[in-house]
């Protein structure tokens, strides 16, 4: 991991949504961990993050609450339903794979 001693972390709204500077991870990736109330050392172990990105994170978290929990329960639906879309033609696919394997003759 590079050192970010000389850098300043703070919270950045990004393609991804508001996300750790310097990295890819995302408030939304945190929220997971700290609404099953995982320990932060845990969650920085996780995430490989430092001392000072995972405490940019909690505080954003913890000083914005009410708006992080509203993009976090979107992101959560979003994801859900993504997740049954894409779901829905694997179990057809499967479906049809199955019924013509019992069809072919052994």
């Amino acid at each position: 991991m590079i050192s970010q001693s000389n850098v300043k972390v703070t919270i950045i709204l990004t393609e991804r949504g508001l996300t750790i500077s310097g990295t890819r991870i995302t408030l939304y990736d945190v929220m997971d961990y700290v609404k099953s109330q995982y320990p932060a050392k845990f969650i920085q172990g996780l995430f490989e993050l430092t001392d000072e990105q995972i405490n940019a994170a909690l505080s954003y978290i913890e000083i914005n609450r009410d708006a992080v929990e509203v993009e976090y329960a979107q992101i959560v639906r979003e994801t859900e339903e993504l997740q049954v879309y894409c779901a829905i033609p694997v179990k057809v696919r499967f479906s049809e794979i199955a019924m013509n394997e019992s069809r072919v003759p052994v």
